[in-house]
C-alpha cells in the first residue's frame, strides 16, 4: 500500500511477555488506533528487561536517533520495581540522564495525598524521567509516561497504557486513516489466489490480502482491500468481486 503517512514502530518491553506468563495486548490495541488515525505501523518488536537490548532497539527504531521510523511507542518497564529499567535505557539511548521530575513528583504526591498513602522511595521511582522529556498524562494512576525525541514511553498495565494512548495520539501529527473493505468467500485460499493476484497487480497503490478460516461449514477466506482513498478501495473491491464472480 502506497502511503505518505508517518511511519511507526511499537517496542514491547518485558521478560513476562517473552516467557509467556503475560498475554500481550497493548501492541494489538495500539495497532488498531494507529491505523484508524493515520499512522503506518511498520514493525512490532519485543525485548527482554535488558538495558543494552532496550537501548539498541530504541536506536534502531527511532528516526531521531538514526533509526527506521518516524515514531516509536514503547510499552512496559516504567513501574516502581527494580526490573523497571525502561526510563534509564531510554535516557541512555537519547544521550541524557534520569532525574526526579518535579511535575511528575507533584502528580504522585497529589495522588498519595488523596489515597492516604505515603510517597515512598519505591513509588517515587515512577517520577524518574529522562532530562528533557515531556510527560504523558496518566488519568488512571497518576504516574506519567513520557516522550523524548520521537520515542513515546508508556506503561505496560493495559488500562493505564490505553489511557496514555488516548491522551497522546490526538496530540501527534497524523496522516490519513486507512480505509478498508472486506468480503467473506466460502472458498479456500488456493481457489481465489489467482484472481486476487491479478487485481492486486491492477491496483499497486492498495493492499490486498487473504485470510483463511475454518468453521462448522468448512473452509472460507476473508478478502480485504486496504488503502488511503475510500473511492479507490471501493473500486478495487468491485473489480475483485467481479473477477471472482461473487
Amino acid at each position: 500500500m502506497q502511503s505518505d503517512n508517518p511511519t511507526a514502530a511499537i517496542l514491547v518491553i518485558g521478560d513476562e511477555i517473552l516467557s509467556g506468563r503475560t498475554r500481550e495486548g497493548n501492541a494489538h490495541h495500539l495497532a488498531q488506533v494507529l491505523s484508524a488515525t493515520g499512522f503506518d505501523l511498520r514493525e512490532i518488536r519485543v525485548v527482554s528487561d535488558d538495558h543494552d537490548g532496550i537501548v539498541a532497539a530504541i536506536r534502531a527504531l527511532d528516526r531521531s536517533l538514526g533509526g527506521a521510523y518516524d515514531l516509536l511507542f514503547t510499552s512496559g518497564g516504567i513501574g516502581p520495581t527494580h526490573d523497571d529499567i525502561t526510563a534509564d535505557a531510554v535516557a541512555d539511548a537519547h544521550g541524557t540522564t534520569v532525574e526526579i521530575n518535579p511535575d511528575a513528583r507533584a502528580l504522585l504526591q497529589a495522588r498519595c495525598d488523596r489515597m492516604g498513602y505515603e510517597l515512598t522511595e519505591n513509588r517515587l521511582r515512577m517520577a524518574r524521567i529522562p532530562v528533557g522529556a515531556r510527560l504523558i498524562d496518566n488519568a488512571v494512576s497518576a504516574a506519567p509516561g513520557f516522550s523524548i525525541g520521537n520515542t513515546h514511553v508508556m506503561a505496560g498495565v493495559p488500562e493505564v497504557f490505553r489511557g496514555m494512548v488516548d491522551w497522546l495520539i490526538p496530540r501527534l501529527s497524523a496522516g490519513r486513516p486507512v480505509q478498508s473493505q472486506s468480503v467473506e468467500v466460502r472458498r479456500g485460499e488456493s481457489d481465489v489466489a489467482e484472481g486476487l493476484k491479478a487485481v492486486a497487480g491492477e491496483y499497486p497503490d492498495l493492499s490486498l490480502g487473504s485470510y483463511p478460516f475454518h468453521d462448522d461449514t468448512g473452509w472460507g477466506t476473508n478478502l480485504v482491500v486496504r488503502g488511503l482513498d475510500a473511492a479507490r478501495v471501493a473500486e478495487a473491491m468491485a473489480v475483485l468481486k467481479q473477477r471472482l464472480a461473487l
